[in-house]
C-alpha cells in the first residue's frame, strides 16, 4: 500500500445498527506528545457526553512518548486510543481516522492543534441552520509552539452563512485548516479521503468538497492552528518537497474549475512559483545541492512565466555562477 495515495482512498459506509453519535473527534498524532494534552483538554472542556461525541486518538506509531499513557491519564477512559502497527504516514493515518469514525460529523483535530470553547456548539448550529452543507468551518488563528497567537486571520464574512462561490473562494486561497473544519462522514464516503501529497492535500480536499457541496462558515474565531518545527509538513519544508506537493495540488484544483474561471488561479500559481524560487535560493545557500535547487526553478517555470519570475530566475543563476567560481 502506497504511503501517499495517488487517488482518493475510499471510505467505508458504516453497517446498519452501529451506534452513531453526532460527533467523531478523531485526533491523528505522530511524535507531538508535548501538545497532545492541550488538544485533549480543549475537546474535553466542551463537556459533550459519550452518547453524542466519540473522541479517539489515532497514533501513527509515535516514538517520542507513551501516547497511550497520556491518553489514559488525561482521558480517564473517555478518550479511546488506537495505534497503527507501523508508521503509515499522515495520509493513511487520516484515512484510518475517518474509517474508524462513527459519528455523523467528523472533526480531524491534529494532536498539536486545539479548539476554543464553543467550537462544537457553533459548528452544530451551522449544520442545523444549513442542512444541505457538506462541511462547516469557523475562522481560526495561528499559534506558536508555546500557544501564543501569531496571526488572527481575516474573516470571510460578517455573519454565519453558506460560503458564497465556495469553490472559487477556496481555489483562490487556503482559508481553511483541519482544526477549523468539520465534514459530514457521508461526504467522505462519497468523495474519498486525502491523497496526492502531504503538503496542501487538505486544500485539495476542501476544494473537492466545495465542487459538490455547499460549505457553511462562521466568522467567529474558534480554532487554533499551531505552527512549529515538529509539524507533519516540516520535513517537507526543509527538503523542498512541499513546493512540489503544492504544485500538484494547484493543478488539481485548477482542473476542478470551469474553463472560464481557471484564470483565478493565476495569482495563486504565481505566488507559488515565487515561493519555489525562494526555496531554490534557500536550498542553494544552506546545502549547496544544485540539482535540488534547479528542480525548484523548473517547478516555478511550470507554474508561471511572468517577467517578475524571469527576473528572479536571472538573479538565481547569477548567484549560482558566483557560487561556482
Amino acid at each position: 500500500m502506497l504511503r501517499i495515495p495517488q487517488s482518493p482512498p475510499s471510505i467505508s459506509v458504516l453497517p446498519a445498527g452501529v451506534p452513531r453519535p453526532l460527533w467523531s473527534v478523531m485526533i491523528p498524532v505522530y511524535n507531538c506528545a508535548d501538545y497532545i494534552p492541550e488538544a485533549l483538554h480543549s475537546v474535553l472542556a466542551q463537556c459533550i457526553g459519550e452518547e453524542q461525541m466519540q473522541i479517539e486518538v489515532v497514533d501513527d506509531a509515535s516514538t517520542d512518548a507513551d501516547v497511550e499513557a497520556i491518553v489514559r491519564e488525561i482521558g480517564g477512559g473517555r478518550v479511546a486510543y488506537h495505534r497503527q502497527p507501523e508508521n503509515v504516514g499522515s495520509l493513511r493515518n487520516f484515512e484510518t481516522c475517518i474509517n474508524r469514525a462513527r459519528g455523523r460529523l467528523v472533526h480531524l483535530l491534529h494532536g498539536d492543534d486545539r479548539v476554543k470553547q464553543g467550537f462544537y456548539r457553533k459548528i452544530a448550529f451551522l449544520f442545523e441552520q444549513f442542512p444541505a452543507a457538506g462541511a462547516a468551518f469557523s475562522n481560526y488563528l495561528d499559534i506558536d509552539s508555546e500557544g501564543k497567537t501569531i496571526k488572527l486571520h481575516k474573516s470571510l464574512a460578517e455573519k454565519d452563512e453558506i460560503l458564497k462561490d465556495g469553490l472559487l473562494k477556496i481555489a483562490e486561497h487556503q482559508y481553511i485548516q483541519y482544526v477549523s473544519i468539520v465534514v459530514r462522514r457521508e461526504v467522505y464516503e462519497h468523495l474519498g479521503s486525502f491523497y496526492g501529497g502531504v503538503y496542501g492535500e487538505d486544500w485539495e480536499m476542501w476544494a473537492r468538497i466545495a465542487r459538490v457541496y455547499s460549505i457553511a462558515y462562521s466568522p467567529e474565531t474558534l480554532a487554533e492552528y499551531r505552527k512549529h518545527q515538529g509539524s507533519i509538513s516540516w520535513p517537507k519544508n526543509e527538503t523542498g518537497q512541499n513546493t512540489k506537493d503544492l504544485a500538484i495540488v494547484l493543478n488539481i484544483i485548477e482542473n476542478y474549475l470551469p474553463d472560464d474561471k481557471k484564470c483565478i488561479m493565476s495569482k495563486t500559481k504565481k505566488s507559488c512559483a515565487l515561493f519555489c524560487l525562494a526555496k531554490a535560493n534557500i536550498i542553494l545557500g544552506e546545502s549547496g545541492n544544485e540539482l535540488a535547487a534547479l528542480t525548484q526553478v523548473k517547478l516555478a517555470l511550470s507554474l508561471n512565466k511572468s517577467p517578475l519570475l524571469y527576473y528572479h530566475i536571472v538573479k538565481f543563476y547569477i548567484k549560482l555562477v558566483f557560487k561556482k567560481y
